[in-house]
């Protein structure tokens, strides 16, 4: 069985001004989302599973449907404010979905099978979907899923603050830990993260996830048994995230299995801000020169 390919699509893009998920980059039109198909495709993978949203679903098909029409299985899924939540209801109403987490689980009747997470609005690289479907064709079990790791000094924008899942690994390459930081930034050569108005500092080699996992689909219900337990948690935080590295930190702690943090060649490059896509579109026009791409990418 082919592994699945989720991708969240559902972002609001609040820092980036727009729906970017839709944005062209590569030299012929192409959207990042279709540089991840193109070598997911090119890796392995068997069915891509979109998580959108309804304000922008039909706009959406109409500009991936075409294209990958005969390639790969395609399937769309809304993430919905109430879905998954037997019915809690927040004190305050929420203007933003629930989180990467929460869109991860709006999947599950769809993903039979195990599948890779990524974000729609990040270029991972050809090596790290090759790692990434090998694991989920030789590894991947109830009891282990993965991450792919990047060098947090590689995944940094020019134009502001990101946010990166910053992982402790143990010396088998397993995670021990992982800590979501919504505010990491360089300054004077040094990286560093704001919390409580505090500025705790990192190193440049800190391994950190760009929310590119592996799992079995046995995740689905551990997720919403966490969900659930986060809603009743979070009840009077209408900005509260139920984010993915909440579910790896949760299933080491609770002993239920290990997760494999797979170190990638690969570059990484995405647009946070609108002030990154001049940098995104010239890296994929070297990347192109190179020919690591075709000038087109599906005909």
């Amino acid at each position: 069985m082919k592994p699945t390919l989720l991708v969240l699509a559902a972002g609001m893009g609040s820092r980036y001004g727009g729906i970017k998920q839709m944005d062209s980059f590569g030299p012929s039109g192409e959207t990042i989302i279709d540089y991840s198909i193109f070598d997911a495709i090119r890796s392995g993978f068997g069915k891509v599973v979109f998580i959108i949203r309804k304000d922008f679903a039909e706009d959406f098909k109409n500009l991936f449907e075409p294209k990958l029409k005969g390639k790969i299985q395609t399937e769309y899924v809304m993430q919905e404010m109430d879905a998954f939540t037997e019915g809690f209801q927040p004190l305050e109403p929420r203007t933003k979905p629930w989180g990467t987490a929460h869109a991860v689980l709006c999947a599950k009747d769809v993903i039979k099978e195990p599948f890779a997470v990524i974000n729609a609005d990040d270029f991972y690289g050809r090596d790290a979907f090759k790692k990434a479907a090998k694991f989920l064709t030789d590894e991947v079990s109830p009891k282990k899923y993965c991450i792919i790791g990047y060098y947090l000094a590689k995944t940094l924008s020019e134009n502001g603050t990101v946010s990166r899942g910053v992982c402790d690994v143990d010396a088998n390459g397993n995670l021990v830990s992982i800590v979501e930081r919504t505010k990491i930034f360089p300054e004077d050569d040094k990286i560093f993260y704001v919390e409580d108005a505090l500025r705790v500092p990192l190193p440049a080699d800190t391994p950190v996830s760009m929310n590119f996992w592996a799992f079995d689909p046995n995740v689905f219900d551990f997720i919403q048994t966490l969900f659930i337990a986060f809603l009743k948690e979070n009840v009077e935080n209408p900005k509260a995230e139920f984010f993915i590295p909440i579910i790896g930190d949760a299933y080491i702690h609770q002993q239920k299995g290990e997760i494999k943090v797979i170190p990638t060649s690969s570059q990484w490059f995405g647009v946070t801000y609108k002030e990154d896509a001049p940098g995104v579109k010239s890296s994929i026009d070297a990347l192109v020169e190179k020919g690591e791409y075709p000038g087109t990418l599906f005909s």
